[in-house]
């Protein structure tokens, strides 16, 4: 499923129009992308949580000439489900 997808079947689902529904798909992703900046997390209760962590620096390998290279410390996103999620998923 992509994000247009996504939009048909939120619109489908709540009885709202396309617009509605990419307007509030928008909405929902600017509050996790500016809550998440800011190093909050975001929860939603029997769903999952929305955090990040920070990756320290380390080596790696470059795999088509096999030379060591840097990787740069960086921030990354985690999600992880909630019991309510997975249960339905399983």
């Amino acid at each position: 499923m992509n994000k247009s997808d996504l939009i048909d079947a939120m619109a489908a689902d709540a009885g709202i129009s396309k617009v509605a529904a990419k307007a509030a798909l928008e909405s929902f992703t600017n509050a996790v992308t500016k809550t998440l900046k800011a190093g909050d997390k975001v929860t939603l209760v029997g769903w999952g949580t929305f955090s990040t962590s920070q990756r320290a620096a380390r080596n790696g390998r470059n795999p088509q000439t096999g030379k060591t290279i840097k990787i740069a410390a960086k921030k990354v996103v985690k999600f992880k489900a909630g019991a309510g999620f997975s249960a339905d998923v399983n």
